[in-house]
């Protein structure tokens, strides 16, 4: 089985030039769907994720294509079917985009249940609200489900909880219905307001997206266009949490800083330097590391994907801090793979209560999502030893190659094969 191999890395220097957002990437390629013509999109990375939807486009007509340039176009007017096949539709969450995407333009959809990351059930039930208040009906069967709507008019729809996908797909569904759509207590993510601008572009009729208050007037037509993604603020995120994690400094480029306020503002508490420029952020190690309270939430709030390798760097702070996950309570999964490799961590509630100076050793362990395989690297880089982390699939759904893009910055990281059952005792004692 594959594995990532991290050796002791105590320092890294460097720039890291930041790709396009995953999860903007991924309502933005379903959004285009929308469309009565060819688009183009820039800055689209080539991760796991992508590769699938390009799969499910070409079994159902949509033509999907990476240019020499590497910007992807679309073209949705060969469309011939709209039921997607449930296992590949099911292996990532955000299949349920191409309901809104579709719907009024076929009037039936067919689609596998939300999958990806396996660190908590994350339940659709505001998605299905919106749509049936819009006029869709749902049927449910064993590994999939079918959206039908004859007709989608305007409705008024408050969100019983602020949720970005059920905001996006809502605004996806409203795009081409009759009428105003009206979204209370929308999601203000970066996300949100990127797919808005989009639609725009192409002719819809979006405002407030950044507000809690959307607003969709319904269109008959959308055009052709091109847009660039937005950068992706959680990889972001990640490196300059690296810098405290291993001691050093990182550059990340291509930014747009204010996305990334609450993760700045911990990590200057928490005592890393921050040095902000337009479209840079530079994160200086001081070698000082205090504890935190950190409270998941909502954009602007701190944000949950980040919460697992902010949960490395309190491994390494003085101090006990304390980490409330309120978006997702059940995703601690990474606690227990880091608990092997030394970390004084314990949970109770969708609390971890993290004491702090923990001397990390090399292990072998293994992720179940992107952040939590990003929180066991930064993890490997100041363990004793050399750390093997499986489970490299949900890794790269989300980074296009982490392991370049570690290795830039001096972390000794490499893939690998390795023995399934793999233990120690094949490794021989991790040093």
């Amino acid at each position: 089985m594959q594995a990532i191999r991290v050796d002791y890395s105590p320092t890294i220097n460097g720039v890291v030039q930041i790709p396009g957002s995953k999860n903007s990437s991924l309502a933005l390629l379903a959004a285009a769907c929308l469309s009565d013509e060819t688009i183009i999109l820039e800055g689209i990375p080539n991760i796991a994720d992508f590769r699938v939807i390009r799969e499910m486009g070409e079994e159902v007509g949509l033509k999907i294509k990476r240019e020499i340039t590497g910007d992807i176009s679309i073209d949705p007017r060969f469309i011939s079917a709209t039921d997607f096949n449930p296992k590949k539709s099911s292996s990532f969450r955000t299949a349920y985009y191409f309901v809104g995407a579709l719907l009024a333009k076929y009037g039936k959809v067919s689609v596998g249940y939300p999958g990806g990351d396996d660190f908590v059930s994350r339940p659709i039930d505001q998605h299905i609200k919106a749509l049936e208040m819009l006029g869709a009906t749902f049927t449910y069967y064993q590994d999939y489900y079918v959206v039908e709507a004859k007709e989608l008019r305007g409705a008024t729809i408050y969100f019983d909880t602020i949720t970005s996908g059920a905001t996006i797909n809502a605004m996806l569904t409203a795009v081409r219905a009759k009428g105003e759509t009206v979204l209370l207590n929308a999601a203000r993510d970066p996300e949100v307001i990127d797919t808005a601008i989009f639609l725009n572009k192409l002719g819809a009729n979006i405002s407030g997206a950044g507000t809690d208050t959307i607003r969709i007037t319904g269109v008959n037509h959308l055009k052709g266009g091109i847009h660039r993604v937005i950068p992706d603020r959680l990889i972001a995120g990640s490196f300059l949490i690296g810098a405290g994690v291993a001691g050093g400094s990182v550059t990340v480029t291509n930014v747009i800083p204010e996305h990334l306020g609450s993760c700045l503002t911990k990590l200057q508490e928490i005592g890393i330097e921050i040095e902000v420029k337009e479209n840079a952020i530079t994160a200086h190690s001081t070698g000082k590391l205090r504890a935190s309270r950190i409270r998941t939430g909502m954009y602007p709030g701190f944000p949950t994907d980040l919460q697992q390798p902010m949960t490395t760097l309190l491994t390494q702070a003085t101090g006990k801090s304390i980490i409330a996950e309120k978006i997702y309570p059940n995703r601690f999964k990474h606690v227990g793979q880091l608990r092997k490799m030394g970390a004084d961590i314990r949970v109770r509630s969708g609390v971890a209560f993290v004491k702090g100076k923990s001397n990390l050793k090399g292990a072998i362990v293994t992720t179940s999502d992107i952040r939590a395989g990003i929180s066991l690297i930064l993890a490997g880089m100041v363990a004793e030893g050399t750390t093997f982390i499986t489970g490299v699939d949900h890794i790269e759904r989300g980074y296009e190659d982490v392991v370049e893009a570690f290795q830039s910055l001096g972390v000794y990281i490499t893939k690998e094969t390795i023995p399934y059952g793999a233990n120690h005792q094949f490794f021989g004692e991790v040093q």
